[in-house]
């Protein structure tokens, strides 16, 4: 039966920009030791010439002229190392290239190491001299437990040390300290004097450019020695393979009904494009969606079919969604997206070749965007790290998928929705310690990525019908966590909150006796690569479930295409709830901590494609589009400031809440989401050197406040954050998640939970920006930068007779939409 449903209201009049007051400087609360400043400045005196006459002696003995040296600064244990100072932004010839932390003592001790030009060997002493006779650069140099030569490989080595080269040569990426193609130029000239292999291409990022080479330990002493642009050494990764191959018997029966009743949209401006093992587009199913000329290749020589079998069962899910309903469904199947495919993985044994992942992954966008320049695009990427090592640490491939998403890939300003998987567990038999095995492995790379849609699984399927299983149980009950999925619940504080959302992935049965199964029963349908073999395949495990997020955010774009990527993303994870079984797995109380380990977990839960699409009478969605300058040059040119914040006064249905009894619960959620320009090098990510270009947050007026009330206490949680501190939002009682659990990465979004009465007064939200690299390192040029944001709002109420869509509606005159059919 027709249910009334309603478009969202999408706000065409942008918010009201307020600047900010001045900041009191803060005084540096810095955790260094007090030091006799005589004695220290007298050791570090000693220590800074001893390293430099080493370092010179070192270059006596190389055969090409180098511009200066590199140094190594060292705290004390338990204390913070000032690294903002330590290098010279005005002349770049004194450069900090990398921040690396171990522990000594079981506490934490923080190295840095430095390039320091011939002819700025004093800058450092001059600052050590200054610090004993004048108490100047205090912070900086009671900071400084030691100063020693750099080692060759130690000291920009910013991986695991076990995986540092040994005698046998491997695949490493080397980060440059400098994005100038002349210093690329220079380089690529120095491995082919010194007979070190080259993979093709590179990654460039601000003041960063990587490139992947084939050496040993030997290899990467020297090229330390001879170059001055070294900024750090990384393992270069391998990528896993999550395909299935599990063919059930031909259905063609099933199949031409289908065929039937399929209604695709000629010449569709929206696509997914799969990033995979290609598409074979010979199957009956996919062929109206996916055409030859949008079969491609990174490479010619790979060819454009699919050889393994996992991109044609991405492309099934990413048609049909769910393809089992369609196929036992009697209605028009209506499919408003066309596939894309870009085959990045080859057949064997070209997969043993090494890759820049983000340098192919950027090939492989551009050739889709090249073939098709004028589609909305979405792009999957189910394809990931077989390692988890970064444990939310950027890389150089989440890195450029976070340049690619924010335009910030050869400044092409073109914004793009990635969605991708956290990557599988890594040994099914550990998968059988459910869910511990799932809490301690981590998300792979490149899901850590700050600017995509991270999709980790769940799973409803536990019902086994195949008679050969009768004595094995699904390892997950239905609405919990698949056994398949990673989470982030192991990372440091400071990262992303991955997952952002669980689609179905499948389930794993046992027969408790440590065998275990990928049962047919517990896996989704798909097609099979090869449909002269058969026709249908299953596929399982966070593959599936991306593919599955992937098809949702066609829906969403067929619905609304002139929405930004962020928005769609938004509206995602703005839809997405989680399930009793989940928060009775993972949520050990109602507690803010708890939600923020949830979070971790398993995301904001399982979106809703009918939340995601549609407002109704008691349920009200507000969607803003808009762009906010974060920072600008001061008045008196003395150095950079936060420029302002957003403030929206809400259309807002006063009159409907305050006519609902005093106790009517009611729950109002926001989202805030933005994709930020990286910079991914291993400089610590904090002070001026944060991975991200800027920060968003938002704030609602409490109940209590008056505006001017409200706009003061902004401006004091802009200067506690900007402090290095966390800052307290009002009425925190209302929030189901807090500031502290959801303000991670580039998007946000939670609960608010009052009366209708305390609603009614709660009607102004504030977007602030808070600190960046953009405003920190204002010798890159992107100050001034005007950044985009998408705002989403919702009201719900259980108070089914009262209808708060209309009055909005009318406030921003627009006309109730006619009727839609449910889902």
């Amino acid at each position: 039966m027709p249910v009334e449903k309603y478009r969202h209201i999408f706000l065409e009049n942008g918010p009201e920009a307020q600047g900010f007051t001045t900041p009191p400087k803060v005084v540096n609360k810095d955790p260094s030791l007090k030091k006799d400043a005589d004695t220290h400045s007298a050791d570090l005196t000693r220590q800074f010439g001893e390293a430099w006459r080493q370092a010179e002696g070192e270059q006596a003995n190389i055969h090409r002229d180098r511009n200066g040296i590199y140094i190594e600064f060292k705290s004390d244990p338990g204390a913070e190392l000032v690294t903002k100072s330590l290098e010279d932004l005005r002349s770049k010839k004194v450069r900090l290239l990398n921040v690396r932390e171990d522990l000594e003592d079981d506490q934490k001790v923080t190295y840095a190491t430095v390039y320091v030009s011939h002819d700025k060997q004093n800058h450092f002493l001059d600052k050590i001299e200054a610090y004993a006779k004048e108490s100047k650069h205090i912070d900086l140099i009671n900071s400084i437990a030691e100063i020693r030569k750099a080692l060759l490989i130690q000291s920009f080595w910013t991986d695991s040390p076990e995986l540092v080269p040994k005698d046998s040569k491997e695949w490493c990426e080397v980060w440059l300290s400098s994005d100038n193609p002349d210093i690329l130029a220079e380089f690529e000239h120095i491995l082919t004097e010194v007979n070190i292999k080259s993979a093709t291409g590179f990654i460039r990022f601000p003041e960063r450019m990587v490139k992947l080479i084939l050496a040993n330990r030997q290899d990467l002493e020297l090229l330390t020695r001879e170059y001055d642009y070294i900024a750090e050494y990384r393992r270069a990764k391998e990528t896993a393979s999550f395909w299935v191959s599990m063919p059930k018997r031909e259905q063609a029966d099933w199949l031409r009904d289908l065929q039937r009743r399929l209604e695709v949209v000629d010449d569709a401006g929206l696509s997914v494009c799969i990033l995979d093992t290609g598409i074979n587009n010979g199957h009956p199913l996919l062929s109206p969606v996916l055409r030859d000329e949008d079969c491609l290749t990174v490479e010619p020589h790979w060819g454009e079919d699919d050889h393994d079998g996992h991109g044609t069962l991405m492309g099934g899910i990413v048609t049909f969604g769910n393809l089992e309903e369609c196929l036992v469904s009697e209605q028009t199947i209506k499919i408003p997206h066309r596939l894309e495919s870009v085959k990045i993985l080859p057949r064997p044994p070209h997969t043993n070749s090494p890759e820049l992942w983000g340098h192919i992954t950027a090939q492989a966008v551009s050739k889709a965007e090249i073939q098709a320049p004028h589609r909305i695009r979405i792009c999957c990427l189910a394809i990931a790290a077989t390692d988890t090592r970064d444990r939310g640490r950027p890389s150089s491939w989440s890195g450029q998928i976070d340049n690619l998403a924010s335009g910030a890939h050869e400044e092409d300003n073109v914004k793009r929705l990635f969605i991708v998987c956290v990557g599988n567990i890594t040994d099914l038999q550990l998968a059988l310690d459910y869910p511990n095995a799932q809490l301690t492995d981590s998300v792979h790379d490149p899901a850590q990525s700050w600017n995509t849609l991270t999709v980790g699984a769940f799973t409803e399927l536990d019902d086994i019908i195949d008679p050969t299983l009768e004595d094995y149980l699904p390892v997950a009950r239905s609405g919990q966590l698949s056994p398949f999925t990673t989470t982030s619940i192991t990372w440091d504080n400071k990262w992303p909150n991955k997952p952002d959302i669980v689609m179905e992935g499948g389930n794993l049965s046992h027969d408790g006796q440590g065998n275990y199964d990928e049962s047919y029963d517990l896996s989704l349908l798909s097609t099979f690569y090869d449909p002269t073999r058969t026709y249908f395949a299953f596929h399982n495990m966070t593959s599936a479930a991306t593919a599955k997020a992937a098809w949702l955010a066609a829906q969403i774009y067929s619905l609304y295409p002139h929405s930004w990527p962020e928005t769609v993303r938004a509206l995602m994870v703005h839809s997405a709830e989680w399930t009793d079984q989940l928060k009775l797995q993972f949520l050990l109380d109602e507690t803010k901590g708890s939600y923020a380990k949830l979070l971790r977990i398993c995301g904001y839960g399982i979106p809703n494609l009918d939340r995601a699409l549609y407002s109704a009478s008691n349920s009200l969605t507000l969607i803003s589009e808009a762009e906010i300058q974060p920072y600008e040059k001061k008045d008196d040119n003395s150095g950079y400031r936060t420029k302002e914040m957003h403030l929206y006064d809400l259309p807002w249905p006063k009159e409907a809440l305050e006519s609902l009894p005093d106790n009517t619960e009611v729950r109002m959620r926001v989202t805030l989401s933005y994709f930020v320009e990286p910079g991914p090098g291993e400089i610590g990510w904090k002070d001026r050197y944060r991975y991200a270009s800027y920060g968003l947050r938002f704030d609602v007026k409490s109940p209590t406040e008056d505006i001017d009330q409200f706009i003061r206490r902004i401006n004091a949680a802009v200067r506690t954050e900007e402090a290095g501190h966390p800052g307290t939002q009002s009425a925190a009682e209302h929030w189901l998640i807090g500031s502290t659990g959801r303000d991670k990465g580039s998007i946000h979004s939670d609960i608010w939970q009052g009366t209708a009465r305390e609603l009614a007064e709660s009607g102004v939200i504030a977007i602030f920006p808070i600190i960046g690299w953009w405003r920190e390192r204002a010798h890159l040029g992107r100050v001034s930068k005007r950044a985009r944001y998408s705002l989403i709002v919702s009201i719900t109420t259980s108070a089914e007779d009262v209808d708060i869509y209309t009055p909005v509606a009318n406030m921003v005159g627009i006309t109730i939409p006619v009727t839609v059919e449910a889902f």
